[in-house]
């Protein structure tokens, strides 16, 4: 099995103002702000959720196809990349766009004025998946342009490709019939608690009917970890035990790749998600979605000091 993984590819830009935003809003003249921060750091960091996703699968002996669009300035993303073992061949280049960033200036109390510039990502539209019909592949659609989001459910259920749904932060920008039918026939819908709140609010569905749109629900829930919801009921995953929480961008990313191995690797529902909880974890205690970084031996090991021995983790071993 071949894993497909779609979805933003990105740049963080993370800035830290030592101040207080409030001190220079003047009350009554918001609707004419002319401010400007002086800040102590700024953070460059390679992003995006199915870039971020590609990583992890990569540390974890798969060879992922990372599908997305990237602009002028992804040469030594893509190099990294493809140095940790993402196969960035279907990723669509765009000479004249810069790729998509994220630019946040978070102050001391922890407010956060941010932008998001799309960039190269709103073609993501143009790729297509034809090219793997009739092969054994399980495609990812994470969150990405809402235009490709779309194209690419159709695409699964017309060239009857195995995929996950991952809507994401795009919850709030699809309307509920969009959100259905992309859903409509996906081995996995997965989701945040939140998430899934908007979700079920945005299509008038209740949480417990969802199964009718995808054969198994995941709904991951933070330090409470996660429900994997299917015909056979359900299977509360716990959390991995973190060493120290330093960042948790990515962290759902992280989940998602270990789940997806577990998956190739046709282990079951309770083991691939523990996957997911290890690696979730190494994220958590990294500075980015892709500063972590381990061996099989390491995981395997971290994996069995939390949840105990697991001989069917020979599997993952031998993928590498």
């Amino acid at each position: 099995m071949k894993l497909i993984v779609t979805g933003s590819i990105a740049f963080d830009y993370l800035m830290s103002f030592p101040g207080k935003f409030s001190d220079s809003l003047v009350e009554g003249k918001l609707d004419r702000i002319s401010v400007s921060f002086l800040v102590e750091t700024l953070n460059k960091r390679n992003g995006g959720c199915a870039a971020n996703i590609a990583y992890t699968l990569a540390l974890l002996g798969q060879r992922p196809v990372l599908t997305g669009a990237a602009g002028r300035d992804f040469d030594p993303y893509g190099r990294f990349l493809y140095g940790a073992g993402v196969d960035v061949s279907a990723v669509l280049e765009v000479n004249d766009e810069y790729t998509a960033s994220f630019f946040a200036n978070t102050d001391a109390d922890n407010n956060q004025i941010a932008s998001f510039y799309t960039g190269a990502m709103r073609y993501a539209r143009e790729i297509s998946l034809a090219a793997y019909s009739g092969r054994d592949v399980l495609v990812i659609i994470s969150p990405n342009d809402p235009a490709a989001m779309q194209r690419h459910a159709h695409e699964c259920r017309e060239f009857d490709l195995d995929f996950i749904y991952d809507p994401g932060q795009q919850i709030a920008w699809l309307d509920g019939d969009t959100l259905k039918e992309s859903a409509r026939g996906a081995r996995i819908l997965i989701m945040n608690d939140y998430e899934t709140g908007m979700f079920s609010k945005k299509t008038g569905m209740k949480e417990a009917d969802l199964q009718q749109l995808a054969e198994t629900v995941i709904v991951t829930k933070g330090a409470e970890g996660a429900e994997i919801r299917s015909a056979g009921g359900m299977i509360e995953i716990p959390i991995a035990a973190e060493k120290q929480v330093l960042d948790p961008t990515g962290v759902g990313d992280a989940f998602r790749a270990g789940l997806m191995t577990g998956l190739r690797l046709n282990l079951d529902w309770d083991i691939s998600g523990r996957l997911g909880s290890v690696a979730a974890a190494y994220v958590i205690e990294t500075d980015g979605p892709q500063n972590h970084s381990f061996t099989i031996a390491d995981f395997t090991r971290r994996y069995e000091e939390n949840f105990g021995p697991c001989p069917e983790l020979a599997a993952l071993k031998e993928a590498r």
